[in-house]
């Protein structure tokens, strides 16, 4: 019951940046969106699925993702049908779904599917601050160049926290003995 008000919760957070949203990209795609989705992943945290929906449930959320990657559907959800799609479709077709099929995955596709993040971050950076016209006609050359930098940064940031256990191991907590015994030296 928790993990459904902690959903909620962020799923509110994702429409109280309505109006963010109208005036930057950033807010848009970059906070709403992310916050829409993680209402939905912690909303489905305690559900639990067999492994032979794993591949399905995936191809849903990377179906999700893709679609709301384009800048013609960032374009859409400004709109009031496209708000409401957007308000039901991140947290029940994208968040929900990554949340089940995640823990049924194998080491080498999360590998390949965050290598595909950053790759597909890298390329809309570029895209958007490279691009001689408006690629998103709700906002600025100015808004849209400011997201492809966004997206350039997020992209590093995320290369360095995932290539962070690959480098130095996973972060381990020392135990803590109560006791006040000689054995552990506490």
């Amino acid at each position: 019951m928790r993990m459904i008000c902690l959903g909620l919760l962020a799923l509110a957070e994702g429409v109280a940046l309505r109006e963010g949203a109208v005036d930057s990209p950033i807010q848009h795609v970059l906070a709403q969106m992310p916050l829409l989705v993680l209402a939905g992943a912690i909303t489905g945290w305690d559900l639990r699925v067999p492994p032979s929906w794993a591949v399905p449930l995936l191809l849903t959320a990377l179906t999700a993702f893709l679609f709301w990657i384009l800048p013609r559907n960032v374009d859409w959800a400004l709109t009031p049908a496209g708000e409401l799609a957007k308000y039901l479709s991140l947290p029940l077709l994208l968040g929900v779904p990554l949340r089940l099929s995640w823990p049924w995955l194998g080491p080498v596709l999360r590998g390949f599917l965050k290598a595909n993040a950053l790759s597909m971050l890298g390329v809309l950076g570029f895209l958007y601050t490279h691009a001689p016209v408006r690629i998103c006609n709700s906002y600025l050359v100015s808004a849209q160049q400011d997201l492809g930098f966004a997206f350039l940064y997020l992209a590093a940031a995320l290369a360095c926290l995932w290539a962070f256990p690959l480098l130095f191991g996973q972060l381990r907590s020392m135990p803590v003995c109560t006791a006040g015994c000689t054995k552990c030296g506490v």
